[in-house]
């Protein structure tokens, strides 16, 4: 006599619903784990700022690593990937839509879907920092990196760590390649980086300034308009007005919360949750279904952070199926105050905060710069 799987589906298969797929599966003799994501590929973003600015950097097999390869070690009743889009929620018959055409049921739901950023769903010119949310990554990546190939004048609203990072990727491909390029950075607030210690942002502005990246405080862009003959018209909250070949938002992020019912999100569009990172429904009543990552009202949106609620999901789940035969006692997520964040202004150098401190450039280059972490992305949804 068989006995009977447990069902967990899991939406989103990033830095924080592979994880947590993982240790089910590690852990959970009877659990079977369904993975749903839009695209088949898993995209290593946090390399998104040298992978845009310097197509050579790195191999697309680098940074798109196929989803069904981490997971081809649990065997087919224990594991099924599926590609394709959840459009909705049924919490009171335990099922997701998948495409609008499949219903999957599910025992246990886990949303990790994440976020998206203004620049990557843009209609004009996508220049991809995070998943698209469609099977369109590799063509996406390609047309950015050639647009900002040829063009001679870029502007780049927001100066945080995507901003930054960006502005100092291209400034120095410009430099190798001898080519003019006229970057201008625009931070809304009094320096950049402006989440880090100022000691961080001087080192950065300074970074910055030897590769000759205009940097513009204290002002916001309020329009940016394309005009007919391909030129970028864009206005600041001083009146000021730039024009550019380019133009590439890096403020803000967006919730892929499309098909999430809205009594479950916030005024923001994120997804509240409790300690123990169980969704809340309207009344604020934990529901048997649970969510991680950039979805969630966290406000650190960061890999790190997904990767620390990953954690906390997969132990809660592991508890509530196995009750007091599992080894995982229920945990609580706390996301704290404290920043740890290096941000490389190109390969040879940058900066950051780390344990309260800003670091040395040198540091950022071995920690960071030489390869934004390339390397290890396999390992970030357990594929090597």
């Amino acid at each position: 006599m068989t006995s009977t799987k447990t069902t967990v589906v899991i939406i989103g298969a990033s830095f924080a619903g592979a994880p947590i797929a993982h240790s089910l599966l590690k852990d959970v003799p009877t659990v079977k784990v369904i993975l749903i994501n839009p695209s088949p590929t898993f995209y290593f973003s946090i390399a998104g700022p040298r992978i845009m600015a310097k197509p050579t950097a790195f191999q697309p097999e680098q940074y798109l690593i196929p989803i069904e390869s981490a997971f081809k070690k649990y065997p087919s009743e224990s594991f099924e990937f599926v590609q394709g889009r959840v459009t909705a929620i049924d919490p009171d018959n335990k099922s997701v839509m998948v495409d609008s055409q499949t219903t999957i049921p599910f025992d246990y739901l886990v949303i990790a879907a994440g976020s998206t950023t203004p620049s990557t769903v843009r209609n004009d010119i996508p220049i991809p920092f995070k998943q698209s949310n469609v099977d369109n990554m590799e063509t996406l990546i390609k047309n950015a990196q050639q647009e900002i190939l040829s063009a001679s004048q870029i502007v780049i609203a927001g100066a945080g760590p995507i901003g930054v990072e960006l502005a100092g990727e291209l400034a120095e491909a410009a430099q190798e390649q001898g080519k003019s390029l006229k970057i201008s950075l625009v931070s809304a607030s009094d320096r950049v980086l402006p989440m880090l210690k100022p000691s961080a942002s001087k080192a950065a502005e300074s970074l910055l300034m030897q590769k000759r990246v205009t940097i513009i405080l204290s002002h916001a862009v309020t329009e940016a308009v394309l005009s007919t003959n391909g030129t970028w018209n864009i206005s600041l909250s001083n009146g000021q007005q730039l024009t550019a070949d380019l133009y590439i938002p890096t403020t803000g992020v967006l919730p892929n919360n499309s098909f999430i019912p809205q009594q479950w999100l916030d005024t923001d569009g994120w997804v509240k949750v409790d300690r123990e990172l169980r969704v809340q429904d309207g009344q604020n009543a934990s529901l048997p279904i649970y969510a991680a990552g950039d979805i969630t009202n966290n406000s650190m949106r960061l890999s790190f952070k997904a990767t620390e609620q990953a954690a906390v999901v997969a132990a809660n789940i592991k508890n509530d199926i196995l009750g007091k035969a599992s080894k995982c006692k229920r945990r609580v997520y706390d996301q704290g105050d404290s920043i740890m964040m290096v941000v490389p202004v190109g390969a040879s150098g940058g900066t950051g905060q780390l344990f309260g401190m800003t670091p040395w450039s040198f540091l950022i280059r071995s920690i960071k710069g030489k390869d934004f972490f390339v390397s290890k992305a396999p390992s970030f949804i357990g594929a090597s």
